[in-house]
């Protein structure tokens, strides 16, 4: 198995804040916040429960709530039990409806794995000849109904696979294994990344290990196609929520630009802001658009703040240091089909008929393009964490782990 790097120093993980926090919450001064049913954990778990199996794991009043029959994703998660905040954005109409959508099922959830390439002559989005349009576009039953394997659980973790065949655009044939293990952190785990107290915060943190296997007879190659493991996370959007990204800096030849919005088309700068290294983007969910972060920029960090509801969003994950080879899913024929981003973000809003899947913003990150022999693997780690509480505690994770204040994210617009 391919070896990963972890980028970010001990300096940049935060403090546990899970076990702990039942019996320090009451020191709390600021009172709980006050949400509707729909938003609370306890309502959208047991929603999820009357449409599909749900596995819950659980720490105190930490808890996420995985669907194996939707690739094992996390489809939400809470810090304060069932009457909790509910962070991951469900798609309940489409859930309640029971009906299996053309292109794409989009049930939602916080944390789901994909594998990239969408676009170009890799694609496994894309049937061999087929133009890149909207009509051809295919998401793989193995990342959208196909259910995952549930190969061994606890309270705490859980461990999914499932055996793919699948055939590129350029006509490559592909078998790998995907594995997923999800892994509710206590309060121990977590102390081994202690750099802020966040003790009288309420939190709740998972780990994802997602590895790739090439259960071929042949060796991955550029040039007849590389996968990558891509991980996206769905929330729910506000015009109090502005997600923050920092990044490495550098000469923009050597390292590429500090943020790449071409996706969809240029972001307008009440939206996109570029402040010294760090990005900002509005999470509204009413205007669509996408940013990505190069390889040799990306700290594997990124994180939103949500300042009505006083939820800091955290992702973090382990990149390979100085690899460059990241796969591209733009829908055409690539002249270089390994100049991906390593991390992305996404805004929802309405497409030109109106129409709207969300709304939703999103977190993703990306492994590097997985050239493996027969047998090898290539495995993608990301923390997911959120944390709510005393404004001026979450303000002291925030400058830590995003290197800005929450009054800075707050009035980067």
């Amino acid at each position: 198995m391919k070896s990963i790097n972890f980028l970010l120093t001990a300096s940049f993980i935060l403090s546990s804040c899970t076990g702990t926090y039942q019996a320090k919450n009451s020191n709390l001064k600021e009172k709980t916040m006050t949400i509707d049913s729909t938003k609370q954990y306890g309502f959208n778990r047991d929603f999820l429960k009357n449409h599909t199996t749900i596995i819950e794991l659980k720490n105190a009043n930490s808890a996420i709530a995985l669907a194996p029959s939707w690739q094992a994703r996390v489809m939400t998660s809470t810090a304060e039990g069932n009457s909790g905040f509910s962070f991951g954005w469900i798609n309940r109409e489409l859930i309640a409806s029971g009906k299996i959508l053309p292109h794409i099922n989009a049930f939602g959830g916080e944390e789901r794995l994909w594998i990239g390439p969408e676009g170009g002559q890799f694609s496994i989005f894309f049937s061999k000849g087929n133009p890149f349009v909207y009509d051809n576009w295919q998401t793989p039953a193995f990342l959208d109904t196909t259910p995952f394997q549930l190969i061994s659980s606890t309270d705490s973790s859980a461990l999914f696979g499932n055996d793919i065949a699948t055939e590129n655009y350029s006509g490559t044939s592909l078998k790998f294994r995907i594995e997923r293990e999800v892994t509710l952190l206590s309060e121990k785990e977590l102390n081994k990344l202690l750099s802020v107290d966040t003790r009288s915060l309420k939190c709740v943190a998972y780990r994802s290990d997602n590895r790739l296997t090439n259960n071929g007879d042949n060796a991955w190659k550029k040039e007849t196609g590389l996968l990558s493991i891509w991980m996206l996370g769905m929330f729910n959007p506000s015009p109090a929520v502005i997600i923050t990204i920092p990044v490495k800096p550098g000469d923009e030849k050597a390292i590429g630009p500090k943020v790449n919005d071409s996706y969809f088309g240029k972001i307008s700068s009440d939206r996109l802001k570029v402040s010294g290294d760090h990005i900002f983007f509005k999470a509204d969910g009413k205007s669509r658009g996408k940013i990505g972060i190069p390889p040799l920029r990306a700290t594997g960090v990124m994180g939103s703040y949500d300042s009505d509801n006083k939820i800091l969003t955290l992702l973090i994950c382990r990149l390979t240091e100085g690899k460059k080879d990241y796969v591209n899913s733009s829908w055409q024929i690539q002249e270089n089909p390994f100049s991906g981003d390593a991390l992305n973000s996404y805004n929802d809003g309405p497409l030109a008929d109106g129409s709207q899947m969300g709304p939703f913003y999103e977190l993703e990150t990306s492994s590097p393009a997985a050239d493996l022999k027969p047998g090898e693997s290539l495995s993608h780690i990301q923390y997911t964490l959120h944390l709510t509480g005393d404004p001026q505690e979450l303000d002291k994770t925030a400058r830590k782990v995003l290197g800005v204040s929450l009054e800075e994210i707050t009035g980067a617009f």
